[in-house]
């Protein structure tokens, strides 16, 4: 299987009926989600009897739409873009650990008893990527720079795998403290938010900011105070190898780019929202996942 058999449209058709399943991927703006391609590619695959489709809605439109969209009985769950993680909280019923230490959920489903549950896979597809290229996390010391959804999710799954130490960075110091505070509180590890971007002195470093996706945007932090023996992943995922990357390798340090992150979550949400088989599938050889996701 090749990536132009995945993304090639005539290899896309798949019937749509009166039972078909409906999922739906919500995002303001929508048109860079790459999830409908992988997971309707899969649906197709297996032989599954569902769609995912993107939906442009704007954030103060969201609540609205999404306790409208889920009456539909054929209407069985969400996927959750930026900006919508966070307020998809305050309207589930119930949550994961995951997703409510983070305060921000990136799959909702409506159950049989009418109820919506929310989980988060973000950080659970970056830890699942860090085992996947061999670097350990336990008892590791690690530094998240940008403290925006991503960077929340990779935090909050990184203390619930028991890193040594987690320092988080951003913009907004109020509101990286506080973020600080209840991980802490929630997993029992040192998460402490750094006043000052030092790099240095870390095993992991992580690119959670957005630098890097435009021409001329500054690295995010000096590579050159970064450990030689410390290793940086770039969870962006257009542009690779990002400039922060290839600033990294000229200078020997061991890097990783962040489209295996999205790799690793596909399996989460196939099980999450009833795939099992497929789940179980994909797990064991992600490798035509991987493809379509890889640069």
């Amino acid at each position: 299987m090749t990536r132009n058999d995945l993304t090639d449209p005539s290899s896309h058709a798949m019937p749509i009926t009166g039972t078909t399943r409906v999922f739906l991927i919500l995002g303001d703006p929508v048109a860079q989600v790459r999830a409908p391609e992988a997971f309707n590619h899969l649906f197709r695959r297996h032989g599954a009897d569902a769609v995912l489709v993107p939906a442009h809605v704007a954030p103060s439109l969201f609540d609205g739409f999404v306790r409208h969209a889920l009456q539909a009985r054929n209407i069985d769950g969400l996927w959750l873009a930026i900006p919508h993680k966070t307020a998809m909280v305050s309207l589930l019923d119930r949550c994961d650990r995951l997703g409510r230490s983070a305060g921000a959920v990136n799959a909702a489903r409506r159950n049989a008893d009418g109820t919506l549950e929310g989980a988060l896979f973000d950080g659970v597809g970056f830890t699942k990527a860090l085992d996947h290229w061999g670097v350990p996390i336990a008892g590791r010391k690690v530094l998240v720079v940008g403290v925006g959804g991503g960077g929340v999710a990779i935090a909050t799954s990184l203390a619930a795998r028991g890193a040594g130490r987690v320092a988080l960075f951003d913009n907004e110091p109020g509101r990286t403290a506080e973020v600080a505070e209840r991980l802490g509180r929630d997993f029992g590890v040192e998460v402490v938010a750094q006043p000052q971007l030092e790099p240095a002195g870390f095993d992991l470093v992580v690119n959670a900011t957005p630098l890097g996706l435009e021409p001329g945007d500054p690295l995010p932090f000096d590579v050159a105070r970064v450990d030689r023996d410390a290793v940086v992943v770039d969870i962006l995922m257009k542009n690779q190898p990002t400039p922060l990357l290839r600033a990294c390798r000229e200078r020997g340090i061991a890097v990783h780019p962040g489209f295996e992150m999205m790799v690793q979550q596909v399996p989460e949400y196939l099980s999450f929202f009833g795939f099992d088989a497929i789940a179980q599938a994909v797990q064991a050889d992600p490798s035509e996942v991987r493809s379509l996701f890889a640069p």
